[in-house]
C-alpha cells in the first residue's frame, strides 16, 4: 500500500486523458497495478463537463472557433477549462486506507496532501469544508468550492472530483497555473453578452490561478508545471509516507485508453448524453 506508481504524462487531447485515467482505474481496481499518482496536462485546451452536466451549457460553435476540445469526464462536478494547468489523478483500490469511508472522508485525506503541495509552492491555502452548492452556482466548476477543496483568501485554487467504479477509486483535479481563470466563459452558452460578462466577474472573484496568489512567481507555464509536479510528488510522499516508482502506462493500459478515447470519451453520444 505504500509503494505507488508515479506517472509524469505528456500533454494530450481531452478524450485520451480521460481514457488514460479510466484505464488506470480499471487496472488498479483489478489489482494489476499499484496505487497511482498521475500528473499531466492537456493539448489543445479542453473544456470538460461533469458526468451529469447538461451539454447545452457549452457553446460548441464558440469552443470550436477557439480551438478547444470538449469532453465529458467520468466524474461529477461542473465545467472546467483545462489549459495552463497541472492536472493530478489519484487512483486507489477501494480497500486502500485513503479510500476508506465516504467520498467526503477520502476527499479530506487527499486534500491534506494537496494542501501540503500548495504550501510547498508558497500558497497559504485552506481546505474548504462547506457543503457543495456547485449545482446551484452555474456551469463553472471554479465558481464555488465543494467538499475539502482548496481555497486561498476565499478563492478556489484546486477543483477535484471523484468516481468509484471497477473496484477502484479515481480522484482527479486541476490546479490552474496562469492565464485568465475566467476564459472558460468564452466557450459556455449564455443568453446575452451581459450574462457572459457577469459570469466572468463571478469567476474572477471566486477562483484564482497559482500566479494570482503568488506575487513572486516567475517562469513560463512549462517551468511552473515542473515546479508544481515536484511539489505534488513530494507532498503525497510525505503526507502518506509513500515511496514512488516512476513508470509509464502498461501496454494493456495504453491500448484500453486508446480504445476508450475513441469509443467513449471521443464519442458525441457520450459528450452529448445529457
Amino acid at each position: 500500500m505504500r509503494q505507488w506508481r508515479l506517472i509524469y504524462d505528456t500533454p494530450t487531447r481531452g478524450a485520451l486523458n480521460m481514457g488514460r485515467d479510466e484505464a488506470i482505474l480499471r487496472a488498479v481496481g483489478a489489482g494489476q497495478q499499484p496505487p497511482t499518482l498521475r500528473l499531466y496536462g492537456w493539448h489543445p485546451p479542453c473544456l470538460s463537463l461533469g458526468y451529469g452536466q447538461r451539454s447545452n451549457d457549452v457553446d460548441f460553435e464558440r469552443a470550436t472557433t477557439l480551438g478547444w476540445d470538449v469532453v465529458r469526464r467520468p466524474t461529477g462536478g461542473r465545467a472546467i477549462l483545462h489549459s495552463e494547468e497541472l492536472t493530478y489523478s489519484v487512483t486507489l483500490p477501494t480497500d486502500h486506507p485513503i479510500a476508506a469511508g465516504s467520498v467526503v472522508e477520502s476527499y479530506r485525506r487527499i486534500s491534506t496532501a494537496l494542501l501540503n503541495a500548495l504550501t510547498r509552492l508558497g500558497a497559504q491555502a485552506a481546505a474548504d469544508q462547506q457543503a457543495s452548492t456547485i449545482q446551484a452556482a452555474g456551469a463553472v466548476c471554479f465558481e464555488t468550492p465543494s467538499h475539502y477543496e482548496l481555497t486561498v483568501s476565499g478563492r478556489k485554487l484546486i477543483g477535484s472530483a471523484q468516481v468509484r467504479r471497477f473496484g477502484g477509486v479515481l480522484q482527479h483535479g486541476s490546479l490552474p497555473l496562469t492565464g485568465d481563470i475566467a476564459r472558460i466563459c468564452d466557450g459556455l452558452a449564455f443568453e446575452s453578452e451581459a450574462e457572459r460578462e457577469a459570469a466572468r466577474a463571478r469567476v474572477r472573484q471566486r477562483a484564482a490561478t497559482l500566479v494570482d496568489v503568488l506575487a513572486n512567481t516567475a517562469g513560463d507555464t512549462a517551468e511552473l508545471w515542473q515546479q508544481a509536479a515536484a511539489a505534488f510528488m513530494t507532498a503525497f510522499s510525505e503526507t502518506f509516507m509513500l515511496t514512488f516508482e516512476q513508470a509509464q502506462l502498461s501496454t494493456e493500459e495504453a491500448l484500453i485508453a486508446a480504445e476508450l478515447a475513441q469509443s467513449t470519451y471521443g464519442s458525441p453520444a457520450w459528450t452529448l448524453r445529457r
